[in-house]
């Protein structure tokens, strides 16, 4: 088989690798809501083992994941379109990885096996990583930003969050000491380290997507612990500062890895 022949052939098979991936973690996620593999779902466990985990947001926030399926759907419609293009095949890649790895989380977590998530949790952000700075460095493709560029700036930011949340469970759930440091001040390390990274993204790629999932998850842990009002205070501030960030760059010429 010739080479020329053999490329649209693979990218075939990976947009429907990609979407056969997709499809698959948003069925797997809905039914271990409906039907838990552990007798509890994510949400439930987080309600009652890790209710006094200090950075975990208010329910509500969680409800972005349906803008971040719906930005995955939109990805896949669109990779179809332009499967030939060699930023996409290799996106289509790495997103398959992360949606298996999602998958696996779902298992773990509901299992309340919080150690392994992690493990699951850095095989989604290590592929959306890389995707993200693909689309952000790529220079011989301008890819849609509503199909493309903002879902996986929503994605990796709520991933990133996500992540810094698992962590946190997994060493509350085995009563780790946090080097001394009491709960308040654990949290609130957490909570500046990922003030910090939104702030980087922000700073660097102008990325007002990534910041506003910061913003969106700093208000809900606020809201969630305004009775721990150390946390609570930081959490509002840090969301008003990256918000205030957010608002610089809007007013700011786009950066040329958007353009």
């Amino acid at each position: 088989m010739s080479a020329p022949s053999a490329q649209p052939k693979a990218s075939l098979i990976l947009a429907i690798a990609t979407s056969f991936a997709v499809a698959a973690t948003l069925i797997v996620n809905t039914l271990s809501n409906i039907i838990p593999p552990g007798g509890l779902n994510v949400g439930q466990i987080a309600n009652t083992k890790l209710q006094n985990l200090l950075v975990l947001p208010a329910n509500y926030a969680f409800s972005i994941w349906g803008l971040i399926y719906l930005g995955l759907i939109a990805y896949c419609v669109y990779q179809w379109r332009q499967r030939l293009v060699p930023l996409v095949r290799r996106v289509d890649a790495l997103l398959i990885v992360a949606c298996l790895a999602q998958v696996v989380w779902i298992y773990l977590f509901s299992l309340q096996f919080f150690g392994w998530s992690i493990v699951a949790m850095a095989c989604i952000l290590g592929p959306l990583m890389l995707i993200y700075r693909q689309i952000q460095s790529d220079r011989a493709f301008r890819p849609s930003r509503w199909s493309m560029q903002i879902p996986f700036s929503i994605y990796l930011a709520w991933i990133a969050v996500a992540t810094i949340v698992n962590v946190a469970a997994a060493l509350y759930v085995a009563s780790w000491d946090r080097w001394g440091l009491n709960p308040e001040t654990w949290a609130i390390a957490l909570i500046l380290v990922g003030a910090v990274l939104a702030a980087i993204a922000l700073w660097q790629y102008r990325d007002v997507a990534f910041g506003s999932v910061f913003v969106w998850a700093y208000g809900a842990i606020a809201l969630r612990h305004v009775e721990t009002t150390s946390v609570s205070w930081t959490a509002a501030i840090a969301a008003g500062a990256i918000a205030i960030l957010i608002a610089v760059q809007w007013q700011r010429t786009p950066a040329k890895t958007l353009e």
